[in-house]
């Protein structure tokens, strides 16, 4: 298990930052309020205080305030019968905040989660978000192939948390034997065309996944926190210099305990041109989720 610093909320690290043009967050959590407020207290107990808790209205007009054009939020139910509603939450949200591009989310495995799915993405969604963490599943269980089918189907990317970092206390599970980068692989294999984000750089096997970017032509990785100094990591030596082809900034907005822009300053700040610092802030995203890559 990776530890995490103590210090998470520094009066003097501001949250004033604008962002350059062009950006798309590809890693925002966004939850009707009262399942919001249970998960941040989750978090008080398992893991780290929250910055920013807000209402979804507040948390998009944040954004959009530090010059933020788009972000994909994302959810996930962690009970049978909480998806459906998730996604009718997330959808009319959407439908009124422009910046905000929906995900849809099922548990995998529960009764009718294929035309859960299936609604979800022809009503608009624009991609689904699985967590293996929280929902207790493996890359490669044979439930999470309807999932795939569903993604494959719709011509949209999947966000799977299949990395074992972080493993919090609070997890009902054992996540370092259920999430390995050889189980994702084995799924992988039997969908080698699926586009796929895996979020913060595979935390735990990096280098893992890192190797599967040349196996697997539709994979990304994303930076939400493993920029950001929070966690211990050794993150193989030039990995945004080489990677940045197959990179997508993401912050873990709002469920973070530090400013932010941690993630977005690191790709800054990285030896990059500004055709691929572009390219990691939002062309990557925006060319996966059927945007115009230039706007």
């Amino acid at each position: 298990m990776i530890s995490f610093s103590s210090q998470v909320d520094d009066p003097l690290e501001r949250d004033q930052t604008c962002a350059p043009s062009g950006v798309f967050d590809g890693h925002v959590h966004l939850f009707p309020e009262r399942t919001a407020a249970a998960i941040w207290r989750w978090f008080d107990t398992h893991a780290w205080p929250i910055r920013y808790q807000r209402s979804p209205e507040e948390l998009d007009r944040f954004l959009g305030d530090r010059g933020v054009e788009r972000y994909l939020a994302l959810l996930y139910a962690h009970a049978p019968g909480m998806a459906a509603e998730l996604n009718r939450f997330i959808l009319e949200f959407a439908a009124e905040h422009p910046r905000c591009v929906p995900t849809a989310t099922v548990l995998p495995g529960e009764e009718g989660a294929d035309g859960i799915l299936d609604r979800a993405l022809s009503a608009g969604a624009r991609a689904v978000k699985i967590h293996c963490h929280v929902q207790r599943v493996t890359p490669d269980a044979p439930e999470m192939d309807g999932i795939y089918r569903q993604v494959m189907a719709h011509d949209v990317p999947l966000l799977i948390h299949c990395g074992n970092e972080p493993s919090l206390p609070g997890y009902a599970d054992d996540i370092a034997a259920r999430c390995t980068a050889a189980a994702f692989d084995r799924a992988m294999r039997r969908f080698p065309e699926m586009k796929v984000i895996v979020p913060h750089l595979g935390m735990g096997e990096t280098a893992a996944y890192e190797a599967l970017l040349d196996c697997y032509e539709n994979l990304y990785l994303d930076t939400a926190m493993a920029l950001s100094s929070f966690f211990e990591l050794e993150l193989p030596a030039g990995l945004v210099e080489r990677r940045w082809q197959r990179l997508i900034y993401g912050s873990d907005f709002p469920n973070i305990p530090y400013a932010w822009d941690r993630d977005l300053r690191a790709i800054e700040a990285a030896d990059l041109t500004a055709e691929q610092r572009a390219a990691v802030l939002g062309g990557h995203a925006r060319q996966l989720l059927g945007f115009p890559v230039d706007g």
